[in-house]
């Protein structure tokens, strides 16, 4: 009987050892998803948490995601552009509309969503080609897109003159809140999706470039 108590005792010992550790390096992953102003990938919180498999961490992150919205927290984990970030609860929007009633929210132009969205969706293309499919010059609204880092050179292609080809970049994913190219709307289903809740700004984003993307090839 004496034996079996003190087991349990230890393996109750045991057990909060491990919860405290856990606790600890959630801790650690808050501060650095809380840090950062850019999305925070596996690969980035293993350099800091070098004696964890990405598994595990990942698995700790979901743990953080899945307590914030049971404790119906202020602040979520969201998954976007390959890493994790802290963003606020949709429900909380009208509340921060009331703090930041002046907020400057810069807008692509009807020529820049139409431009990105051939890029996103034909990727990698010319600047040749995109012209071919908009019937304009599109210097000025490339050099913009760029400078925004929302597209990048991701090559050249294999024809005569070696052209520059052009791919969206990792902020284009932020931008629109997309975790890959992967959830990219096919323009002839996209009308009928319901949009899940999210972001306000997140949502506007997806619907202008659905606007103006083409049909994917």
């Amino acid at each position: 009987m004496l034996e079996n108590n003190i087991g349990s005792v230890r393996n109750t010992k045991a057990l909060m050892d491990k919860n405290n550790i856990s606790d600890g390096v959630k801790s650690v992953i808050e501060a650095l998803l809380f840090a950062t102003d850019m999305p925070l990938t596996i690969e980035q919180a293993k350099s800091v948490l070098d004696n964890l498999e990405p598994s595990e961490i990942r698995a700790l992150i979901e743990e953080l995601k899945s307590e914030y919205e049971l404790a119906n927290r202020g602040i979520r984990l969201t998954e976007v552009a390959g890493g994790f970030q802290m963003i606020t609860a949709p429900g909380l929007a009208q509340f921060l509309k009331k703090l930041f009633k002046v907020r400057h929210v810069e807008r692509l132009s009807k020529p820049a969503l139409e431009t990105l969205a051939i890029i996103a969706y034909k990727q990698p293309v010319t600047k040749v080609e995109i012209e071919s499919l908009r019937n304009v010059n599109v210097d000025g609204v490339m050099a913009s897109l760029l400078d925004k880092n929302l597209i990048r050179i991701s090559g050249r292609k294999k024809a005569p003159g070696r052209p520059y080809v052009f791919g969206s970049t990792r902020q284009f994913l932020e931008y629109f809140g997309l975790k890959s190219l992967e959830e990219l709307p096919k323009m002839q289903d996209f009308s009928s999706l319901t949009p899940k809740e999210e972001d306000p700004v997140s949502q506007t984003h997806k619907e202008e470039i659905a606007k103006g993307a083409p049909a994917p090839s």
